[in-house]
């Protein structure tokens, strides 16, 4: 009889198959999970950011496609916290960028504009010097800056108001040249508030120029504009021809 079979009689257990030790455990390999981890998201976040701020600079010359929001103008936000000024003509007159101490302010329509961010230009020396420390909206309708450097808006209107001939204006009536004549300065003055909005908002949305304040008058500088302003050589020339009616 085999020892097989004595074994099986005897009931014996046959020997139980070795289990792997602890230390062939350790060479085991694990499979991998394939997911994406935070640090991943993260570096191709920022390699975006970078490769975005060096298309941005090459193109626009700034690292934000050219968005500069105002709080990180620091002269700008200066201002917010200080709040709104109220300056008088004379008292503006001394924001001419003469003083290393003051800003330089324009005005236009009341509204106080600081241009210190671009001294070349408004301050001393600069070619629209003549524009800082006033209120020349006059001079930025008519295009005359040597006349017109006041808030005198007084006729104004007459640049865009057209010439009649002659001929044409005895075809009218009175009445007729009454009506035509109020339409036409209806007109007119549409065009002066559309000038005078076109530079309000130059000044108002420039990224370097920002609104400080607004300019207050007193009885004695209202009662310096009297009467009607001439029109200057240059706000004459620009006058349009009134365009004959077409006849059927």
């Amino acid at each position: 009889m085999s020892e097989s079979e004595l074994r099986q009689r005897s009931g014996v257990p046959k020997e139980a198959p070795k289990t792997p030790t602890t230390k062939s455990r350790k060479h085991e390999v694990k499979p991998s999970s394939g997911g994406i981890s935070i640090l991943d998201i993260f570096r191709v976040v920022l390699t975006l950011a970078v490769v975005s701020c060096g298309l941005s600079y090459y193109l626009t010359e700034t690292v934000t496609w050219g968005y500069n929001p105002w709080f990180t103008n620091i002269p700008q936000l200066v201002a917010y916290v200080k709040g709104p000024v109220n300056l008088t003509p004379s008292e503006l007159a001394l924001y001419d960028g003469t003083s290393p101490d003051t800003p330089i302010y324009v005005a236009i329509n009341g509204t106080i504009f600081d241009v210190s961010a671009n001294p070349r230009m408004y301050g001393p020396g600069g070619g629209y010097h003549f524009f800082a420390g006033r209120d020349a909206t006059r001079a930025f309708v008519t295009g005359c800056f040597a006349e017109d450097l006041t808030d005198d808006l007084s006729g104004v209107e007459e640049m865009f108001i057209p010439i009649d001939e002659p001929e044409e204006l005895e075809k009218l009536s009175s009445g007729e040249r009454k009506k035509q004549r109020e339409q036409d300065l209806r007109n007119a003055r549409k065009k002066v508030d559309k000038a005078i909005a076109h530079w309000v908002g130059f000044f108002g949305k420039h990224q370097k120029y920002f609104e400080v304040g607004k300019v207050v008058k007193s009885a004695e500088d209202v009662d310096k504009i009297k009467g009607k302003r001439e029109l200057c050589e240059t706000a004459r020339k620009q006058r349009p021809k009134r365009e004959k009616a077409k006849t059927a």
